[in-house]
């Protein structure tokens, strides 16, 4: 039934949640998996002061180097499930554009979601429901557990 299944991870303890179930639920069906991780540029979301100008490049860099190592885990506990997997990092794109496109070429989508609720979800938002509504495909979305966890 599903034979490609995207997994976005950003890295969060609730995305590893995700990562880990998602690959359960692969090794079950004999499926394979893509590890999404997509990197916003924090020049676009952040407003920037002079004085940091000079941090920013770095900044970025410091991020990629996180989401590559993301991935990276993400593939090293699939290869111990026994599970194909591929990995997508995606550059100054947002995070729900970017899980949009990609779905395409996948049949189910698995994430995690921290369950936010109040004023936390109204200034951090919610990903996983920004993408649920923009899709045309099946979603598992994994409660993190303990329910909120910090930003």
């Amino acid at each position: 039934m599903y034979q490609r299944i995207l997994i976005p991870t950003d890295g969060s303890i609730c995305s590893q949640q995700a990562v880990a179930q998602g690959l359960e639920l692969a090794k079950a069906l004999g499926a394979e998996v893509t590890f999404l991780h997509a990197l916003e540029n924090p020049l676009k979301t952040v407003y920037a002061m002079p004085e940091t100008v000079s941090y920013q490049p770095q900044l970025y860099e410091d991020l990629k180097l996180g989401a590559q190592e993301s991935l990276d885990n993400a593939c090293s506990q699939a290869a111990e499930f026994g599970v194909k997997a591929s990995a997508l990092l995606i550059e100054n794109s947002e995070p729900v554009q970017a899980i949009h496109e990609a779905e395409a070429d996948h049949d189910l989508v698995v994430m995690g979601t921290h369950g936010r609720r109040g004023f936390n979800r109204w200034m951090f938002g919610s990903v996983a429901e920004g993408a649920l509504r923009r899709s045309q495909k099946p979603f598992l979305l994994i409660r993190s557990e303990g329910g909120t966890e910090a930003a």
